[in-house]
């Protein structure tokens, strides 16, 4: 196992820092990177970075990277609620995969608590903030080694 990941994020992810510091924290997208960077090099894990506020991008990312990747950990954002698409390019990715949100969906509006990933990942991390991204390597990482798809 080579255990490559990629941490694909969707739209307004990239704004990081200066969306709504009481949703998403002060922490910008470059802090972020470079935080889940230096916990990927402790677990000896190769990691890229995809970010995108268009679908069909996304869609074509998480395409290539069946045949790239051992893991994956998307943040889809608002696509999250609304994308057909984005479900159908990961319900092909047959391999470990976790669903994250910075902040809590079930404590948003009422539109946001209906995800159209989550039965086709392995897993679901929300509402820990940008921690969740460092929960989501760990966790990444232990299921590669262990085998649990």
């Amino acid at each position: 196992m080579q255990n490559n990941i990629i941490i694909i994020n969707g739209p307004n992810i990239n704004l990081l820092g200066d969306r709504d510091k009481s949703i998403y924290g002060k922490e910008s997208y470059e802090e972020l990177l470079n935080k889940c960077k230096s916990e990927a090099s402790k677990k000896k894990v190769n990691v890229d970075f995809y970010q995108s506020n268009i679908e069909g991008e996304l869609v074509t990312k998480i395409q290539d990277s069946i045949k790239l990747y051992d893991g994956m950990i998307i943040n889809a954002a608002a696509f999250t609620h609304t994308s057909v698409a984005i479900r159908d390019a990961l319900s092909l990715f047959k391999k470990p995969s976790i669903e994250l949100h910075i902040s809590n969906i079930y404590k948003r509006e009422e539109f946001r608590h209906k995800s159209l990933i989550s039965d086709v990942v392995t897993g679901i991390i929300c509402g820990l903030g940008t921690y969740g991204y460092i929960l989501a390597i760990n966790s990444i990482y232990e299921i590669m080694q262990n085998g649990n798809k």
